[in-house]
């Protein structure tokens, strides 16, 4: 009988441990297709940045206002789902800082690079940083020590996405290759959500500097 009860409590356990674990794989793969979405950027910039900018900047104020009312208790209609959606567990209760960061990291190179640099810091930032981790939740089982859990899975593809993705866009392999080198150590780095600023703007200037 106790076999019988013990194997029952592990059976709900692990159902439970299924549960949640594909809520935050749900939760993982909506926030990263906010991330790919970025990928449109460059485009809209190339035919109105100052329109693109200034959208960018009223974005960021209003989401800040929205996340601020949030955490007082005010339900901003559709901001305040999308954001209930996309929160990882860490940024439960709390302001979530992820899409300021995003929208920082695409503003920063934005206004200091040229075009096509500034396109290769937001392309490495939408590929790289946002099919690393998904890369890592459906595929991580080796982590990287002193990472607070990347995983090998996870940087390899960053590396593959930003290469790839700063190739098509140089035609120059050598540019490539250091970009999506840099770019995987920063995205192994524990940063939290401040890869979104550094990952588009340092890889921009270094694309800069190359090109």
């Amino acid at each position: 009988m106790s076999r019988r009860i013990s194997f029952r409590h592990q059976s709900a356990r692990e159902g439970i441990e299924k549960r949640q674990n594909a809520i935050v794989l749900r939760k993982e793969v909506f926030r990263k297709s906010i991330h790919l979405c970025s990928a449109f950027v460059p485009l809209l910039l190339h035919y109105a940045k100052i329109p693109v900018l200034f959208a960018l900047g009223l974005a960021l104020v209003l989401y800040s206002l929205s996340e601020l009312l949030r955490l007082k208790g005010v339900t901003i209609p559709l901001i305040s789902a999308i954001t209930a959606a996309a929160a990882r567990k860490r940024d439960e209760n709390k302001f979530v800082l992820g899409p300021v960061t995003l929208v920082l990291g695409i503003l920063g190179a934005a206004l200091l690079w040229k075009e096509l640099p500034c396109s290769v810091g937001i392309y490495a930032l939408s590929f790289g940083d946002g099919l690393a981790s998904l890369a890592g939740r459906l595929f991580g089982r080796v982590t990287i020590p002193l990472t607070k859990g990347k995983t090998v899975a996870g940087s390899l593809t960053c590396f593959a996405a930003i290469f790839i993705s700063c190739f098509l866009a140089t035609k120059n392999s050598t540019v490539a290759l250091i970009v999506a080198s840099l770019g995987m150590f920063i995205e192994m780095l524990p940063l939290k959500d401040f890869d979104n600023i550094l990952i588009p703007v340092i890889l921009g200037g270094v694309a800069q500097l190359l090109l």
